[in-house]
């Protein structure tokens, strides 16, 4: 039986095709998963901003520590690279706040909220 000659095969290289097509695909697997992680930690910051803010304002609503409450959720949102897009102080000494991070995400903006008041 004679052997064809080198580089004749219909299937010489498909390997290195299969190789590349499998590394490609790993890779946008990964470029997903990076979009993923960064899209929960921007919405963690922005809710731990929230949260900070929240209390603060809480505080300055019920006279604990100085100043406007929404002034003061202000501020602190503002420390932690986020702006507040709603502050309203319910009955008195609760306050809710809504806050969105400066630095926009790939595909939007990261919001957060938060409600605080007294201990119950």
């Amino acid at each position: 039986m004679k052997r064809p000659p080198l580089g004749s095969h219909p299937e010489q290289g498909s390997g290195t095709v299969l190789a590349l097509t499998l590394g490609f695909a790993v890779l946008a697997l990964l470029g997903g998963l990076l979009v993923l992680a960064q899209a929960g930690v921007m919405a963690s910051r922005a809710a731990s901003a929230a949260d900070l803010a929240a209390l603060a304002a809480a505080d300055a609503a019920r006279g604990i520590a100085s100043g406007e409450p929404c002034a003061v959720a202000a501020g602190v949102a503002g420390q932690q690279g986020a702006t507040v897009t709603a502050c309203d102080v319910v009955r008195g000494e609760v306050v809710e706040v809504a806050t969105e991070l400066e630095q926009p995400f790939l595909f939007g903006r990261a919001t957060g909220r938060a409600r605080a008041g007294p201990p119950p």
